[in-house]
């Protein structure tokens, strides 16, 4: 892994989140101070999986909120290949522009899933439905804000943290401190990589804002997604300092045995993959979600 660029802690984006309740999941708008222009980072498409419908409230908003506040969309950025909800990046950008960002280890995704579902030859394994695949270490900009990418893998291989200025979006990597970490049972996961990466993560100045894709309010709690590096190192239950990688092993290993498999999972892999388009039409031009069995 690269050695990876320095935080500017005076550079503060403003961070506006939309929380998706039936995903628990969080999307955010992110800011660049300097300028208009601003950064999409994990959106939600809504499914009805039982009806087999497809909608956009959320990510609605998303759009109406940055043309009222009249911001330039520059990126819209996924943090991995989510398998607990459907991205909407090419239906806001659609409507906003924008380019859309992974990290380069989506071709090991592509592959794995490729197989699993059955796509043949058609479904290209090479990253192409992106505009950019993020290496580790590699920078752009919102605005006049430099970011830059961290390859974080563990949770799954293409999971990439996004530093924006004094901002980063951890993706699964990391949950608040009440909430641990993600698991990393799912093909291509690894507890030992997901504990490095964790560590790299809050390598970074204590002063860091992180950002979390998912809260599940843990003991009854309200949500929450914003937290520090500091906060972790003292309070993350999982990784706080002081555990070793043989303890969080062992506990995430433990943890993850006991876990159902995420009810999207089978719709959000498919979609997912393809940088949020839905499979393509059949010779009647109707769309379907494959279900393999015994597979996953």
């Amino acid at each position: 892994m690269s050695d990876m660029p320095k935080v500017d802690l005076s550079v503060k984006p403003e961070v506006t989140a939309f929380f998706d309740e039936p995903t628990n999941t969080i999307s955010y708008v992110v800011k660049d101070p300097a300028s208009n222009a601003c950064a999409v980072v994990d959106s939600v498409m809504d499914i009805d999986y039982a009806a087999g419908r497809i909608t956009y409230d959320g990510a609605d908003k998303i759009i109406a909120f940055i043309k009222e506040n009249g911001l330039k969309l520059e990126w819209l950025i996924e943090t991995h290949v989510h398998a607990d909800h459907l991205s909407a990046a090419p239906y806001i950008q659609k409507h906003l522009g924008g380019k859309l960002g992974i990290g380069d280890k989506i071709t090991v995704v592509q592959e794995t899933f490729g197989k699993i579902f059955n796509e043949g030859t058609e479904f290209q394994r090479d990253g192409s439905q992106f505009d950019r695949l993020f290496k580790d270490g590699d920078t752009y900009t919102v605005g006049k804000m430099q970011c830059f990418a961290i390859h974080t893998p563990g949770h799954t291989p293409a999971c990439m943290t996004h530093v924006m200025g004094d901002a980063a979006f951890v993706g699964d990597t990391l949950f608040m401190p009440d909430g641990g970490t993600a698991r990393a049972d799912f093909p291509g996961g690894d507890a030992h990589a997901l504990y490095k990466s964790i560590k790299r993560v809050l390598s970074l100045p204590k002063e860091t804002r992180l950002f979390m894709c998912h809260d599940y309010g843990p003991n009854g709690r309200d949500i929450r997604w914003e937290t520090t590096v500091g906060d972790e190192r003292e309070h993350n239950i999982h990784v706080r300092d002081g555990v070793t990688e043989e303890e969080f092993v062992a506990m995430r290993t433990a943890r993850d045995s006991t876990l159902s498999m995420p009810k999207l999972i089978i719709p959000s892999l498919q979609v997912n993959m393809r940088a949020g388009d839905l499979p393509p039409p059949d010779k009647s031009g109707k769309r379907f979600l494959k279900v393999p069995v015994n597979t996953l």
